[in-house]
């Protein structure tokens, strides 16, 4: 079986069965919603809808409708899962990975049934995605979802209007349906972050702080994210079209190459974003370091242009003074002289002058 796919920054990694457990072994996670299950049948001409506390109703639908779409969210009740399991004759490996939220997009082809894995985003802080599980069948298409509320919406209300082929097409076009929305629900978000970026572009520009490398770290790890989820959905997708499976005909194929497509538009943008957020980071440190250069390059000015006031002054209070008593030729006369004061000053003033004259000169005040 593949490896866990840790893909939510907001939950870490965690099997719920403890090593050297026997395989295929039912575990719902602790903090798993609790288990509804709904049932969508419909033909070209009929449709109904109906919520199923009792499983026991499905059985009649199934044999009754020529397509039944059975969603479940939730998956707090492992009992419950295990009864559908036994009826759609859903192998125990598949059914672990359906609670163990952690998976990768993936097909599986198990003759009777196709069983797929694809990730629904959520737009949250930090980034977050649910595992949904595709059981492909015949006659049915069984989904199962982590938690209540997902972008299906849409979908269902194709189904109930009858618009576009979904009620004229097998279980294989409604789980592409399935997996295209899923896909599409990306595209906003990756928008989302263009426009974040632009913002930390323009706050860099104007007021570089330390919340922008926090903001950037945020946003590559989120791409980095989507780009795990994208390149494992394109293999999946990609051996889907490939496997010649008789539960996918070729006209889906044709529809799913489209999917192809999406995720490798969705792979272009966020490899183009990841780019531009390291671009972001050193156009930051560059705008902090040149800040910091600048702010040397004062202080270094201050500092040499007060270096020669600082030996004038220190020089002149020394005090070796002439008295009347000891007139000796190297003492300092300008101590007696009546403009020592204002030519002491007038030196310094000089001097700063001609140093910034020379530094000028130099191109050591230039920007």
């Amino acid at each position: 079986m593949p490896d866990d796919f840790n893909l939510q920054p907001d939950r870490p990694f965690q099997r719920q069965t403890a090593p050297g457990a026997a395989p295929g072994m039912l575990i719902s996670p602790p903090d798993a919603a609790p288990t509804q299950i709904s049932a969508i049948c419909y033909s070209p001409t009929e449709i109904h809808e109906e919520p199923l506390p009792d499983i026991s109703k499905l059985g009649d639908l199934l044999s009754h409708w020529p397509m039944t779409w059975v969603n479940v969210t939730g998956l707090a009740d492992a009992r419950q899962l295990e009864t559908l399991a036994d009826l759609f004759g859903i192998h125990p490996l598949a059914m672990e990975d359906v609670v163990h939220v952690h998976q990768r997009p993936k097909v599986e082809d198990y003759r009777d049934y196709l069983f797929l894995v694809t990730r629904m985003i959520e737009e949250a802080s930090p980034l977050r995605t649910d595992q949904i599980s595709l059981f492909l069948g015949t006659n049915f298409l069984l989904t199962i979802q982590e938690r209540p509320g997902d972008c299906l919406n849409p979908l269902r209300e194709r189904i109930r209007k009858q618009a576009g082929r979904v009620r004229h097409a097998g279980p294989d076009y409604l789980a592409y349906a399935i997996l295209d929305a899923t896909l599409d629900a990306y595209f906003p978000l990756v928008e989302k972050y263009g426009d974040q970026m632009e913002q930390v572009d323009e706050s860099i520009e104007t007021t570089p702080s330390p919340q922008v490398v926090s903001e950037i770290h945020r946003l590559r790890t989120n791409l980095l994210h989507v780009r795990k989820i994208m390149w494992a959905q394109r293999d999946a997708l990609n051996e889907l079209i490939r496997d010649d499976c008789p539960l996918v005909c070729q006209e889906t194929r044709v529809y799913l190459r489209d999917c192809v497509d999406h995720t490798a538009q969705i792979l272009d943008v966020v490899e183009t974003y990841r780019e531009m957020c390291a671009d972001l980071r050193d156009y930051y440190l560059s705008k902090v370091n040149y800040r910091m250069n600048q702010v040397i390059k004062v202080l270094t000015i201050l500092s040499t242009i007060f270096l020669p006031l600082g030996f004038i002054t220190g020089l002149y209070g020394m005090n070796f003074k002439n008295d009347e008593k000891n007139q000796h030729p190297w003492n300092m006369p300008e101590l007696d002289w009546s403009y020592g004061y204002p030519f002491s000053l007038v030196a310094m003033f000089l001097t700063t002058v001609g140093m910034l004259i020379f530094m000028k000169r130099r191109g050591w005040l230039d920007s």
